[in-house]
């Protein structure tokens, strides 16, 4: 029997996603192939999310009939600039993902027809302020890649298949059901690529469950934010996570910068998927640290971020960066083996006066000495650390560390940092640590309070840090529970002598019986 709630639906799409992505793949790799299926995925997205659109219009001007699929394209052309100009991309019917399937089986060229499909899709922001949006989101999605096949009818094949496949993917009339299963659907798949290809998958995602208590940390208090930020956005799960808890119209910006460039075209991927408009998104290709591209954007009111861990950077090689206005205020930079801090420096620093930044970091940056310990004092003499959170071991795709989260505000209400044990705070799930949503509210109730618990959370305050060497290492400063049994020696002892007595007896009642029978023998 088909499952009737919510959750069984999704639960039932997402195992026909991956068995379909699983199967179409055939001997190509895992990793390699995601861009295919997320790229049609997205491709069929944007053809429904246009055409709705479009025939959402036509039937409330009176046009009953009105279908744009079945338009011819050169009367469909009329309205191409008024298109870009709100979505941010314009499709000829002919080319949309439905028409574009059906005549597939018959398109001995299909190959080219996509790859021209995906050109004019690109083309029709150019010169835009969609351009930059839109540019290079199909590069990855190549047609005719020799990783379809060897020969042109081999990677046509596995082309219609494809279409078909994702075509058939039970999402629903287009609506905002339909939004949130495509988006949903994405996340899926990115999750379980992640998860199938260990740390290269690990370094680009963020498990939901992670991003949320991120997200919440940092909108506490508030039901809308003006603009949110991520300096190494992956594939833009954790900034869409905003949209998850305070609604998407209560996000006034999507911003956020991202080195890679085929996580930077899937993070713009997802944007588009989860609805959010080209004018409501900014990602930015490029290195962060070095090359920062939202200058005219900071600071932000809310910023969430799980950077590289522990990886190099210029550092003190390059001159510029001890004056640079980012790195300046702390008068040393992170080093060139960790660039951690430096990550940190930056989110600070672009930071509103009322905002909160949550960052999940690696532990080594809580305690190390030289010119991480200088970032630190400077961060706790100017009261800018409200909380460090130490989080279970094995939550993230890629490592089995236990990473931990430093919240910073710059409006600060009092002089100490709370420091929250929430190492205990999962449940085995699979091969991974999982935090249920009992542990992120219960992380989130801890750091709302702001109050002692014991063996939990406690407050300390900025001096007392200072006296500690500028360590804000959690388990210093909250004393796990001793959960070994307790002891009473007295007890123990007068079991024992019990025991020894019982002991004695036995052995005497032994004795007669043996020197009874030995006497009976006799």
């Amino acid at each position: 029997m088909a499952p009737t709630t919510k959750e069984g639906q999704r639960a039932e799409l997402h195992k026909t996603i991956w068995r379909i992505a699983n199967d179409l793949r055939g001997s190509v790799d895992g990793w390699d192939f995601k861009s295919y299926v997320l790229g049609m995925l997205f491709y069929r997205f944007i053809s429904e999310n246009l055409a709705t659109y479009i025939n959402a219009g036509e039937h409330e001007a009176g046009n009953s009939g009105f279908d744009y699929a079945r338009l011819p394209d050169p009367q469909a052309a009329v309205a191409r600039d008024e298109l870009v100009a709100e979505k941010g991309f314009f499709i000829y019917p002919s080319e949309l993902f439905a028409n574009v399937r059906e005549r597939a089986p018959q398109d001995a060229n299909l190959n080219e027809t996509l790859e021209r499909v995906f050109r004019n899709v690109e083309a029709s922001a150019a010169g835009t302020d969609s351009e930059d949006d839109l540019k290079g989101l199909f590069d990855d999605l190549d047609p005719n890649s020799s990783k379809l096949g060897a020969t042109v009818a081999k990677r046509n094949e596995k082309l219609v298949k494809l279409l078909d496949a994702i075509g058939d993917l039970p999402l629903g009339n287009f609506g905002e059901n339909a939004i949130d299963l495509f988006g949903d659907a994405y996340e899926y798949l990115m999750q379980m690529y992640a998860s199938q290809a260990g740390k290269s998958g690990g370094e680009y995602y963020t498990p939901q469950e992670v991003s949320e208590v991120l997200a919440k940390i940092a909108v506490v208090g508030k039901s809308r934010v003006n603009k949110v930020y991520d300096p190494a956005a992956g594939s833009g799960s954790l900034l869409l996570k905003f949209a998850k808890v305070l609604g998407r119209e209560n996000v006034g910006g999507f911003f956020g910068q991202e080195i890679n460039l085929t996580t930077y075209n899937l993070a713009r991927i997802n944007m588009f998927l989860h609805d959010v408009n080209y004018e409501k998104f900014n990602i930015a290709h490029g290195d962060t640290l070095t090359d920062p591209q939202h200058w005219d954007d900071e600071p932000f009111e809310a910023i969430v971020s799980n950077p590289p861990y522990s990886i190099h950077w210029e550092g003190d090689a390059n001159p510029l960066l001890i004056n640079d206005e980012r790195f300046a205020p702390a008068g040393v930079l992170a080093p060139k083996s960790k660039a951690d801090l430096a990550f940190t420096m930056h989110i600070l620093s672009w930071l509103a006066v009322n905002g909160t930044a949550a960052i999940v970091e690696f532990p080594g940056v809580l305690y190390r000495g030289g010119a991480e310990r200088k970032i630190r004092k400077y961060l706790i003499d100017n009261n800018y650390v409200d909380a460090v959170i130490q989080l279970p071991p094995d939550l993230f795709f890629g490592t089995t560390i236990a990473t931990c989260i430093i919240v910073l505000k710059k409006s600060k209400t009092d002089n100490a940092v709370l420091f929250i044990d929430a190492s205990a705070e999962f449940s085995r799930v699979g091969n991974k640590n999982k935090l249920l949503p009992e542990n992120q509210q219960h992380i989130l109730d801890t750091y709302t309070a702001r109050e002692n618990v014991d063996h939990v959370a406690r407050l300390v305050p900025g001096e007392d840090i200072a006296a500690n060497d500028y360590n804000i290492a959690v388990s210093s400063y909250v004393e796990q529970e001793d959960t070994r049994e307790v002891v009473d020696i007295q007890a123990l002892n007068a079991e024992i002598a019990r025991i020894v007595a019982r002991q004695a007896e036995l052995r005497t009642s032994i004795d007669a019986i043996v020197a009874d029978l030995e006497g009976g023998a006799a």
